[in-house]
């Protein structure tokens, strides 16, 4: 036999951002509670919104199962004394178990026998175990911010204001900040009454009725339906983000999509700004033509029904009417803003306590940039465009429209330095040099974007780094992973000529002639290179076999084309090749014995035998061009010619003893191996290959 569960939590409104991670908690919990507990269910389905949390459980069983397990005890020498009666251990094992030490059975187990109680547990019903259950859910969950109202200890992340608890038709005896769980739940604040649940089964349609989805996915289709079908009325293009839909996911319980409009002539303001204003501010969808150009148009969610949606488009058109006022004159104010007095007002931004203003870290961007440049050997042209943008690339820092849209920092950057007259390469550059803002973000486009991309990010490294700032476990505040990632990924997009060695060093001298690390050069090199190890590793891990990512980082990481490059080259041979693991085979066997040796000299008048002269020419043979083919990031043409070395290294160890008695034939055999072991090493480290 069993009974649906259904248990509601109805509370104030509760933070868009923090509904959905608290339902699947919801659901989870509900899950491993109903298994710890041993109730069979068919199914724990979660429901949210702005309004409730809760959780539905089809079928339970209305009792648990019943178990019998065996548990081993102590061993017999243990269990029994000296005369063969039941030792302290065994009898306390016994009362732990609820047996007589009559029912204990002897197994033998690796070699040593073990007393072992039979335990039965017969199951109780599932009715008298839901109460202290679902109160330990709501008691374990947690959240960012946690809310305390009246005189309760208890904490939760909105006050709450009633429960519907039910197994079947039956109240579940629960009570919770002295709010009683029942079968009356509360509908649309304004459009709905409360309503009784007569049973689990009929909550969702009741809740209907009362105007209230409560099926997550439901209220999303709808919402898209509704705004797919505007668009095609209008044959408008409807920007739908992610981040917003699902922030207007959860501030609805009955969705309806209408349209506003707002005076055209604010299209004069850049587009980016009247995006964000009314994305940020108001939760509206942006409206665009065929060509991508912004109408002056909105789309927002109502929480409610069709009803007077002019009036509240109305109201809607009014409060965005004030809000891109306030972007406009922001807008016409910054414009009389020089670049030179934005700069200075850098000097009175702190950046950190201990890496000094924004004007400082400015100073350091343009010191690594200019370093990195001339690495990169770029033209007189280049070097200057770079010097500029790393100059002025946090002017808009000070300006009133990023003060009001952090998210627009960059963009209108590049806006204010276009009609400053700056050239239109460094313009462009100011906003590429924030990219990548985030995972799957372009990589900027223009040599100065990258570079002053680059020496940005690793200033804010290496400086969080030699003050104590190293990220660990989950705790990240400053975005150092991402930004890490961010070098990776410019460098290996445009295959820049520059290893991760040469970027740190660029830094680690800015930020040491600044006096202000609490760590030795070599220590920052050191945590430098392992940070970004994880970074290189997580990249090549997309798309590649675990074994073969670490095979390659084993062979070293510092040049990330050419880490890129082999880990594509080993896993097509690996995953192409049949007879690969032959050469995989000769090659472990080659480094194993080559560390054994003691010197890197090869004497070839000591190679006497057919098999290891063979071996040793074909190496000679190959070993410049495999070189040439490596340093030219050539990694498939590289691993060809590596291979090419299987046939006369089996020969090798197929009819010569390495570990000759003659001492020097000895060593003159293994600094062979050594030679050839160094050029494998230096493409991977094969035997960490899985087969």
């Amino acid at each position: 036999m069993s009974k649906d569960i259904l248990f509601e939590i109805g509370l104030e409104e509760i933070p868009a951002r923090f509904i959905r991670a608290a339902m699947e908690q919801l659901q989870d919990k509900t899950s491993k509670w109903l298994e710890s507990a041993r109730i069979a269910h068919a199914g724990v389905t979660a429901y949210a919104t702005p309004r409730r949390l809760t959780v539905f459980v089809k079928d339970a069983a209305e009792k648990q199962e019943d178990i019998s397990e065996e548990v081993k005890g102590p061993s017999r020498k243990i269990a029994l004394d000296a005369n063969g009666d039941w030792s302290k251990a065994a009898l306390g094992f016994a009362r732990s178990q609820g047996v007589s030490p009559e029912q204990f059975t002897f197994k033998e187990l690796a070699g040593v026998e073990y007393i072992y109680a039979t335990r039965n547990s017969a199951g109780v019903e599932t009715a008298s175990l839901l109460s202290e259950g679902l109160l330990g859910i709501v008691n374990a969950m947690t959240f960012p911010k946690n809310m305390r109202w009246g005189a309760y200890e208890f904490k939760f992340v909105r006050p709450i204001r009633w429960l519907v608890a039910l197994f079947g038709k039956d109240i579940i005896d629960l009570e919770i900040t002295d709010v009683k769980a029942g079968n009356v739940s509360r509908g649309h604040r304004f459009l709905g009454t409360e309503t009784v649940i007569s049973e689990p089964a009929q909550y969702v349609e009741s809740l209907r009725a009362q105007h209230v989805l409560v099926d997550v996915k439901e209220r999303e289709e709808l919402i898209l339906n509704q705004i797919n079908q505007l668009a095609e009325e209008k044959n408008w293009t409807i920007a739908i983000k992610e981040d917003l839909l699902e922030e207007v996911l959860f501030l609805v319980e009955t969705p309806t999509v209408l349209f506003g409009t707002f005076d055209p002539s604010f299209l004069n303001i850049p587009q980016d700004v009247l995006i964000t204003s009314m994305r940020e501010h108001q939760r509206y969808f942006p409206v665009f033509d065929a060509a991508g150009k912004l109408l002056p148009f909105f789309v927002t969610v109502r929480n409610g029904n069709a009803v007077s949606l002019d009036v509240i488009a109305k109201g809607n058109e009014k409060v965005l009417r004030a809000r891109l006022s306030d972007a406009k004159f922001f807008y016409q104010e910054d414009q009389k803003l020089k670049i030179d007095d934005a700069l200075a007002k850098l000097e009175n931004i702190v950046y950190h306590e201990e890496l000094g203003s924004v004007g400082d870290k400015v100073r350091r961007i343009r010191q690594i940039s200019d370093r990195l440049a001339v690495k990169l050997g770029l033209s007189d042209t280049t070097l200057s465009e770079v010097s500029r943008t790393a100059d002025i690339c946090k002017f808009d820092l000070v300006t009133q429209m990023v003060y009001e849209f952090p998210e627009l920092q960059g963009t209108m950057g590049e806006d204010y330095a276009r009609k400053a007259g700056e050239p239109e390469t460094v313009a462009k550059a100011i906003f590429e040099h924030y990219q990548p803002r985030f995972a799957g973000d372009a990589v900027p486009s223009t040599d100065a974007g990258s570079v002053v991309s680059i020496a940005d990010k690793i200033d804010t490294i290496v400086g969080c780094f030699s003050i104590g700032i190293i990220p660990t476990g989950s705790q990240d505040p400053y975005a150092l992973r991402r930004q890490a990632a961010g070098i990776v990924q410019i460098v290996l997009e445009h295959k820049l000529p520059i290893t991760l060695r040469e970027i740190f060093e660029a830094a680690i001298e800015i930020h040491k002639n600044s006096g202000n690390s609490k760590h030795s050069d070599d220590e920052l090199r050191i945590n430098l290179y392992e940070f970004f190890g994880l970074r290189v590793k997580r990249l090549l891990s997309d798309n590649v076999r675990y074994d073969v990512v670490d095979a390659v980082t084993a062979a070293g990481f510092d040049n990330v084309v050419d880490v890129v490059g082999r880990s594509r080259a080993l896993m097509g041979a690996v995953l192409d090749q049949a007879d690969f693991k032959i050469t995989v085979d000769s090659l472990t066997r080659v480094s194993n014995l080559a560390a054994k040796a003691t010197s890197e000299v090869i004497d070839p008048s000591l190679l006497k035998e057919d098999a290891e002269l063979q071996l040793y020419n074909t190496w000679q043979e190959l070993h410049t061009p495999y070189l040439e083919a490596m340093s030219a990031n050539y990694a498939e043409e590289a691993l060809r010619i590596l291979s090419g070395l299987k046939d006369v290294v089996t020969a090798f160890f197929d009819s010569v003893m390495v570990m000759a008695e003659d001492e020097q034939v000895r060593a003159n055999r293994l600094a062979l191996l050594a030679g050839i072991d160094a050029d494998s090493k230096a493409f991977a480290d094969f035997g960490k290959l899985v087969w």
